[in-house]
């Protein structure tokens, strides 16, 4: 199947337009932002977001370490503490039904200790967005690199 944003192009502009404000409403990098969409749809197995979030990484300067080791970035010393609580966040709130408490409250706590109220929003809107745009993409199979 053709991308549904194809099929109804109808929709894709009101998705474009979550997509802008989130990236525009807030002042988390930009680099964080890339990295939790990265590693968002490599849990997702979304092979289009994560070949082309890899690739927008490098463009904007992203190192080939810290872009390979996004999947085990808990085992490697690339991050930040505040890139380490935004990807945990997008983890567990990618993996809502692995486990009864969806988000652990020491999850969104240390995220907290390093986003405001106004970041943690644009985490987790993008956290959404990322998952959104990996399940339209890996459920009709869409192949790294294709374009709409």
């Amino acid at each position: 199947m053709a991308n549904p944003a194809a099929v109804l192009p109808e929709a894709m502009g009101p998705v474009m337009q979550l997509v802008k404000a989130v990236q525009s409403g807030g002042d988390v990098p930009a680099a964080t932002l890339g990295l939790v969409h990265l590693r968002t749809s490599q849990i997702n197995g979304c092979s289009y977001c994560v070949v082309g979030g890899a690739l927008k990484g490098r463009e904007e300067g992203e190192t080939d370490e810290r872009l390979h080791a996004v999947a085990a970035w808990r085992e490697t010393p690339y991050f930040s503490e505040a890139e380490r609580a935004a990807l945990a966040l997008a983890e567990y709130a990618t993996r809502l039904a692995d486990r009864p408490d969806a988000v652990p409250d020491a999850v969104w706590d240390e995220a907290a200790r390093h986003y405001d109220e106004k970041q943690l929003a644009q985490i987790v809107l993008w956290i959404g967005v990322s998952n959104l745009f990996n399940r339209l993409n890996a459920t009709t199979r869409q192949p790294a690199g294709a374009t709409w």
